[in-house]
């Protein structure tokens, strides 16, 4: 009997009490993770980390006691390996670059919606989940790739980003795959409408299909994500 899986720990460090809590609560309605801790500061979060397990730190990068990237220097200073998402009004590109170069694996800029940070978390689980070794460049490319949003101008004629997105999150969100008509039933368009936009996570490697047998008449496809991608 295999092991239950453990959640991926959460620090929720952000300077206001309230947006803070919102935060806190936004991360536990997000399957496979859990908030450890909710603090208001660089020191109350330093402190935190010294007595308590934390794989990810969901950071606001105005703190009232230093810069969220001061903290996160110091950390990597002292060997602390602990992943970061910055959550943040901050749009200073240099600001960004130097995020990157300390290892913040995602950015969501503020005010957001759960959808949105539930999006960054489920695309931070899938690369957390990766792994082995790579055998080649493509497979280095899609360990990597969850840490990408969609490139919307890459989508054919007819499909919308949103839609996509939508579509993405039931498929994501299933542990057994789903047809299409159950993802329509689920995003609230069309079997067919559901079919194209599956076809294309397909066809971006994102997603695979089979045929589900069981029934009578033809067999339906059913589709489900590629979580780990190997």
């Amino acid at each position: 009997m295999s092991e239950p899986v453990r959640p991926i720990r959460v620090l929720v460090v952000e300077d206001d009490p309230v947006a803070a809590d919102a935060h806190a609560l936004y991360v536990e309605r997000v399957s496979g993770f859990t908030v450890v801790g909710v603090v208001h500061s660089r020191t109350a979060a330093v402190r935190a980390l010294e007595r308590t397990p934390v794989d990810l730190l969901l950071l606001d990068l105005y703190l009232p006691d230093g810069h969220g990237l001061h903290l996160v220097r110091s950390l990597r200073a002292a060997g602390h390996a602990v992943d970061v998402i910055a959550v943040t009004s901050a749009r200073d590109l240099a600001v960004v670059r130097e995020g990157v170069s300390l290892g913040v694996v995602q950015y969501v800029l503020k005010p957001f919606t759960f959808a949105t940070l539930r999006d960054r978390l489920g695309r931070y689980a899938e690369f957390r989940a990766a792994a082995g070794e790579a055998s080649s460049q493509d497979e280095v490319d899609r360990a990597l790739a969850p840490l990408r949003a969609p490139q919307r101008g890459d989508l054919p004629k007819g499909l919308s980003g949103p839609t996509l997105d939508a579509v993405t999150r039931a498929l994501r969100d299933s542990t057994v795959g789903m047809t299409a008509s159950e993802v329509g039933s689920a995003v609230g368009i069309s079997r067919i409408t559901a079919r194209r936009y599956l076809e294309h996570l397909v066809k971006g490697e994102r997603a695979a299909r089979s045929p589900q047998y069981g029934q009578i008449g033809r067999p339906e496809l059913q589709y489900r994500w590629l979580r780990t991608q190997r």
